[in-house]
């Protein structure tokens, strides 16, 4: 059974009814569920009644609420992001920077052609898509973090690490041909790197000693678990995020060395984005407690890492730690401050 198809929904405020007639049919024949606003308030209103608008087209000079008061309000009280784009004269530019500062996304100037807008609320569109997918990616990686129990954050410091080392590489080393765009993409998706996890039994996840050779290969299929889960939705989308997700949640614990698994494979025939998360995994892991050990520091974690440079990891991947282990200890610093802060919240809420 297919999903039901639902249309995107569009408010369009402006107090002149019959440019509101015109978008209204210019875009209702283009598969826009539409909404009409007379001014800001009217708008205001029509959005707390429609959560689910999150495309907004206004006017700038409107009674009893004008635009520019309008963009302000939406920015200050949304939940979801809502993309805004204004209506403004080809020779008003103050108005339109104006607008832009408040937190308009796009405007198009007035006499308004229907092609454009229709491309101008396509952009929006593809945007709000990307921010849901990245919302689901998180929220699937974070299953998998709550069952096994990490350390607080997880996610979201080997997230800022990948960042760090991918963008790096795309700088200093082009001949691995990795642009800044999949640079932020693998910084993305890292949050899938363990995913498979979902599949491995508790009484393995959460055991406080050492896994016996028996468990460490169990525990060893999240890996292939991961990763043929994330080929089969890439198969389904063709989307390249998702093909380096695959790799990710594949590749992360195999070593340059080629002693490591599901594959054993060695230096290069291991996907880039596959070596740079192994390092981002390996760093906060021995930088953060466990179930099953204790914090290290980073200066201990640092000649660990560089003792295995050429073993378990790519050098070049190493090297870039090396130049930005500044950065990625401002980033657990960063991080260790908010899991305080969290936990002073639980202490006040449950003395």
């Amino acid at each position: 059974m297919d999903a039901p198809h639902k249309k995107p929904k569009v408010l369009v405020t402006d107090d002149d009814m019959v440019q509101r007639l015109i978008f209204r049919t210019t875009l209702e024949a283009d598969g826009y569920d539409v909404l009409e606003a007379e001014n800001g308030a009217d708008a205001l209103e029509k959005l707390s009644q429609e959560p689910d608008i999150r495309l907004l087209l206004t006017d700038l000079a409107m009674p009893k609420m004008d635009g520019y008061h309008l963009i302000q309000a939406v920015r200050k009280d949304e939940l979801r992001y809502t993309y805004i784009i204004v209506l403004t004269s080809m020779d008003d530019r103050d108005s339109l920077l104006n607008a832009l500062s408040l937190g308009a996304d796009d405007y198009l100037t007035k006499p308004v052609f229907p092609d454009e807008l229709k491309f101008r609320l396509r952009g929006g569109s593809r945007l709000l898509k990307l921010e849901s997918q990245e919302l689901l990616i998180f929220s699937m990686a974070k299953l998998a973090e709550y069952r096994s129990e990490e350390t607080g954050f997880h996610l979201e410091r080997v997230s800022h690490y990948t960042r760090l080392f991918a963008r790096d590489i795309s700088k200093n080393h082009p001949e691995l041909g990795l642009s800044l765009s999949m640079a932020d993409e693998i910084a993305l998706v890292s949050a899938l790197h363990d995913v498979g996890k979902v599949a491995i039994s508790d009484n393995i996840l959460k055991k406080p000693g050492r896994l016996t050779p028996q468990e460490r290969q169990i525990m060893e299929t999240h890996t292939t678990v991961g990763g043929k889960m994330l080929r089969e939705i890439y198969g389904g989308t063709g989307s390249l995020y998702l093909w380096l997700a695959y790799e990710i949640a594949m590749y992360h614990h195999e070593r340059w060395d080629g002693k490591g698994y599901p594959s054993g494979l060695s230096g290069e025939d291991i996907p880039i984005s596959a070596r740079v998360m192994a390092l981002s995994d390996v760093y906060d892991a021995l930088i953060n407690k466990r179930c099953y050990k204790d914090a290290i520091p980073h200066e201990t974690a640092k000649e660990m890492i560089l003792e295995e440079r050429g073993r378990h990891f790519d050098p070049k991947v190493v090297d870039t730690f090396v130049r930005l282990e500044k950065e990625c200890m401002a980033v657990c610093d960063r991080f260790r401050n908010r899991e305080k802060s969290v936990d002073l919240e639980i202490k006040a809420d449950f003395p």
